[in-house]
């Protein structure tokens, strides 16, 4: 063994009895020495994802290993080696990390910052820089999650967490993802917070491409050390041990004060997938719902479409009754919208014509779709049932079995069957953690019933009427 390998094979004993068996065999276990030369150490690791995290927050630690066998060393080189990597690839140039001559010696990364490795090793999903707070267009049905994530977004490290997670639901096009982005946008506009936004589809991957490089401690500890993690479509989180994984990440990170950020489709409690502590979690803080978009709103963001389309396209003009027109037949959701005005520019730029409403009329026929029938919740159906049949809601979730419960009990489970999308074993979750063969007695005996039950018939159709109202 040369004089440099028998000192390297000192400084990772040293490292290994610093740092702990798990995270020096995660971080360092595949670090090689490369050569030294004066006062120069150099290293290397297989992947950029070790070089910027070990920049970032191992630096220091290593040039104090190396310099209690070598006091003259003042700087490491850290390289990710390839075969294929042209020496002086500028993406990968070694990156300096010197210390200053000083009885302390305080080592500093001159290429890669603490916030830029953060991302760069765990990868963040890409942003559309069109989705801030300034092109966001507020109305009734957002009010209220659109003023919590200028809240998220405006506030500084070391700030108290008012509330944590922020859960934002709401169905297609109605502005989850704008939100979102324009949080991570906003945070990162300055270097003071590390903010990430992460696709629950890239979670996944990111967790399992660790599990296969055998880096899950490094992936933790990075996602562990963001101030605000943001995740977007959290109902596509699938797989056992990423959700037990997401589960702890989302401890972690509330116990520590840090932010999290997270969107999907539907509530936390109709997140049937997973497990029961992370729907808790997800509930505990303040979860919001934005509706779907009302007329006003709808011709909000269609005026600020068309003001954006103006930007490159001065000559675009949308006369006041198309957009009102547009406003008032496209009601699906905001992605519509802007596909409409999409239309309407290529026609008008293309054939070199003004827009009419008998163009818009022709060109958005197939976005005008029929008015969806409200989305009814459980929690509704039990209201109103308790309401009708004057019993409480808690008496249609408990297990009495007297008459003047069991009714009431059987009528709610049918309708909550027959007027959602919600299965059998969910329902009877959401009914005191029955079994989904108490459901399916109670929907086939309620079907029974009202075939020959007139009264009962009345009853029902009322509810429903209620409910759909």
């Amino acid at each position: 063994m040369t004089m440099e390998q028998d000192r390297w094979s000192r400084v990772k004993g040293r490292l290994r009895s610093s740092v702990g068996e798990d995270v020096y065999t995660s971080w360092f276990a595949r670090m090689d020495l490369e050569g030294v030369q004066d006062e120069s150490v150099r290293l290397s690791v297989p992947t950029r994802f070790l070089k910027s995290w070990i920049q970032a927050h191992y630096a220091e630690r290593v040039l104090s290993c190396w310099q209690a066998e070598m006091p003259e060393v003042h700087r490491i080189d850290l390289t990710v080696r390839s075969a294929v990597r042209p020496a002086a690839h500028p993406k990968e140039a070694p990156a300096p990390v010197e210390a200053r001559r000083a009885p302390t010696p305080e080592l500093r990364s001159t290429a890669t910052a603490p916030v830029s490795a953060n991302h760069d090793a765990l990868g963040g999903s890409p942003l559309d820089p069109r989705l801030t707070f300034a092109s966001f267009v507020v109305g009734r049905s957002n009010t209220l999650a659109h003023a919590a994530a200028r809240q998220v977004a405006e506030g500084r490290r070391g700030d108290p967490v008012m509330f944590n997670p922020l859960y934002i639901h709401a169905g297609v096009g109605l502005g989850k993802t704008h939100l979102l982005q324009a949080v991570t946008w906003a945070g990162n506009s300055g270097n003071e917070r590390k903010v990430l936004y992460l696709t629950a589809e890239k979670f996944m991957y990111g967790f399992v491409a660790a599990l296969k490089t055998q880096t899950a401690l490094a992936f933790k500890e990075a996602l562990r050390g963001i101030d605000v993690l943001v995740i977007d479509d959290l109902q596509f989180l699938q797989g056992k041990s990423t959700q037990a994984e997401f589960c702890h990440t989302l401890n972690a990170l509330i116990d520590a004060g840090r932010q999290v950020v997270i969107a999907a489709d539907r509530p936390p409690s109709d997140l049937e997938s997973l497990d029961d502590r992370v729907r808790s979690r997800l509930a505990g803080g303040l979860v919001v719902e934005m509706g779907s978009l009302g007329e006003e709103l709808r011709h909000g963001i269609l005026k600020s479409r068309v003001a954006a389309a103006r930007a490159h396209h001065a000559t675009f003009e949308v006369p006041e009754e198309v957009l009102q027109y547009l406003a008032r037949t496209i009601t699906h959701n905001g992605r519509d919208l802007e596909g409409a005005i999409n239309r309407l520019l290529a026609h008008s730029k293309l054939n070199n014509r003004p827009v009419t409403l008998e163009m818009a009329e022709h060109e958005v026929r197939d976005l005008v779709r029929p008015q969806e029938p409200k989305r009814i919740k459980i929690e509704d159906i039990q209201r109103v049932v308790a309401r009708q049949y004057n019993v409480s809601r808690s008496d249609l979730l408990s297990s009495r079995r007297t008459a003047n419960v069991v009714r009431p009990r059987q009528v709610a489970m049918y309708l909550a069957k027959t007027l959602t999308l919600r299965s059998l074993p969910e329902i009877g979750r959401r009914f005191g953690g029955r079994d989904h063969t108490t459901v399916l007695h109670a929907v086939r005996k309620i079907e029974a019933l009202v075939s020959k039950d007139t009264a009962l018939l009345e009853e029902v159709e009322s509810l429903k009427r209620q409910l759909q109202e």
